[in-house]
């Protein structure tokens, strides 16, 4: 069966997966004002789904890990991000997520966070090609499922020939690069003078692997030059999300409107309620500061937001705002 990458119109935008923000109800807000090309739910634990499964059996007992695992019908093709060092761990992993009716599997190759890497994965799987590639080969053989990679150009210096090599061998259907080094996290600009390096490395080693771009892309207009400059395939967006889920319908974040930023947010916070086993409120307040910036008044009016415990306290927040500036 032919893998929706295939059927993927070039250059294309996916979006990031991020911790904490690309939950169900942040993706249902994206998609609903212009869908990116594929979406990518937030990362979770292979380890952890297949050892909570004893949860689901309890009476009346629900699973806290399925949450990252929620999407709805609107958002295809979707693909699952995972991550884990054990092979059985990943054939678990395969099946459940092809059960789920996602389009895709993703493994995640290079989240630097300490405690992800303890336990071998994330951007430790660099130093571990071999391992990495029974990883992407285990996936492969578990279900119908196309494997893909995020991963980074290297861990404590760029690696691309020794690292990317070895990912194009195992032949995952799309590499994601994050143009920085584990070492260099997020502290220094994308180095997208690399990907030339990369796309000249899959030309030769395997054609067949689709390669995305991630790092610092600020819209569709600098995705599309980016990609038109280094070959890559597409471009993946992340930060360029925050308080603008308008922007894989080209739209720059000064653009909208506070009125409809405000009723954005608004709906992402209702969205987040219904979010079950429910998450912690407070992690909308990254979104808060996303969407109120920029603007007279704005540090004032970001703080009483801060202050909200529902969804419905921004609301009344919100329209008290927009109505005391009409």
């Amino acid at each position: 069966m032919q893998s929706f990458w295939n059927t993927l119109k070039k250059p294309f935008f996916v979006m990031a997966p991020m911790a904490d923000v690309t939950d169900v109800a942040f993706r249902a807000l994206v998609a609903a004002r212009g869908a990116p090309d594929v979406s990518w739910t937030e990362f979770v634990s292979a380890d952890g789904l297949y050892h909570t499964r004893e949860i689901q059996k309890m009476k009346d007992a629900e699973n806290p890990l399925m949450r990252d695992l929620l999407f709805s019908k609107g958002e295809h093709p979707i693909v699952a991000q995972v991550f884990s060092s054990r092979p059985e761990m990943i054939v678990y992993a395969a099946k459940l997520v092809a059960e789920l009716g996602f389009d895709g599997m993703d493994i995640n190759m290079g989240c630097p966070d300490r405690a992800i890497e303890r336990q071998g994965c994330g951007a430790a799987m660099i130093k571990n090609p071999k391992l990495a590639q029974e990883l992407i080969r285990t996936a492969q053989g578990a279900g119908s499922l196309p494997v893909s990679v995020k991963t980074r150009v290297g861990y404590n210096k760029e690696s691309l020939d020794e690292w990317l090599t070895a990912l194009l061998e195992a032949n995952p259907t799309a590499i994601t690069l994050h143009l920085r080094t584990r070492k260099e996290m997020s502290l220094v600009p994308a180095d997208w003078e690399l990907m030339k390096k990369a796309v000249v490395l899959r030309d030769r080693v395997n054609p067949s692997v689709l390669l995305i771009g991630n790092g610092d892309v600020q819209d569709l207009e600098d995705g599309r030059a980016k990609i038109a400059e280094s070959g890559c395939d597409g471009a993946m967006l992340g930060r360029a999300m925050f308080g603008n889920p308008w922007v894989f319908a080209g739209k720059k974040p000064g653009d909208t409107s506070l009125a409809e930023k405000l009723a954005s947010l608004t709906e992402l916070a209702y969205g987040f309620e219904k979010i079950s086993p429910p998450k912690n409120f407070a992690i909308l307040k990254k979104h808060i500061k996303a969407f109120v910036t920029g603007f007279a008044g704005a540090v004032e009016l970001r703080a009483r937001l801060m202050q909200a415990e529902s969804a419905n306290e921004i609301e009344k927040i919100a329209l008290d705002a927009v109505r005391l500036r009409v």
